[in-house]
């Protein structure tokens, strides 16, 4: 069939060709037969697709196939993908971080009142107070996470995981721990090593990779 196709493509071309140059001279004459040609049949996609989920649940592939993406959704779930290029704090150091933004248009209620103008900088905390500090762990990192267990409570802070399985560690510890989907805090904050910890400082943040004390070896 590809074979057909590739020729007939080929002739196309040739006659397309043939008309720009412009009309032949001479008499017509029989080339004879330059080869059989077949018409193109393309199947039906949504049929094949129906017959063959129809096929897959008659043999129970389907299910079996079910099973799996479940499986693999758990999985993912309760133990999401680390955060890329966070590692383990060797040098504290310290920093501001300024929640402040600029709006790129202007925002109106619903009876289209402005709130507030495109260019204008708004400070999130200028309307909101948080109540919890920020604490960047990884879950697989015993250290880490008996260091943020004994220092803080769930009311003090939100204990976020770069890695490691939040469900495992709340149904072990009893307490709520939160996941880094994507690195988007980490990435928000600048944060490269944990543990970390993000406060309120006034009208910025501040945001601190603290260096654990290493264990002497016995």
């Amino acid at each position: 069939m590809r074979a057909t196709l590739a020729g007939i493509a080929e002739a196309a071309a040739l006659f397309g060709a043939l008309f720009a140059v412009g009309p032949m001279r001479g008499q017509a004459k029989d080339f004879g037969q330059a080869g059989e040609s077949f018409p193109i049949i393309e199947p039906d996609l949504l049929a094949t697709i129906e017959a063959r989920l129809k096929r897959a649940e008659a043999t129970g592939e389907l299910a079996r196939m079910n099973a799996q993406f479940a499986k693999r959704v758990e999985a993912k779930v309760r133990r999401p993908h680390p955060v890329n290029g966070i590692t383990q704090t060797e040098q504290p150091r310290s920093w501001v971080f300024d929640p402040t933004v600029t709006l790129e248009q202007d925002i109106r209620d619903q009876k289209g009142q402005l709130i507030a103008a495109a260019g204008q900088r708004i400070n999130p905390l200028d309307f909101v107070s948080l109540a919890q500090q920020l604490v960047f762990i990884d879950g697989d990192d015993e250290a880490q996470m008996a260091w943020a267990t004994a220092r803080y409570s769930d009311a003090q802070a939100k204990l976020i995981l770069v890695a490691g399985s939040p469900i495992d560690e709340m149904t072990r510890r009893q307490r709520r721990f939160y996941f880094d989907q994507e690195g988007r805090l980490t990435t928000r904050f600048g944060i490269e090593h944990v543990p970390a910890v993000v406060k309120p400082a006034g009208k910025v943040m501040r945001v601190s990779e603290i260096a654990l004390p290493k264990e002497k070896a016995s």
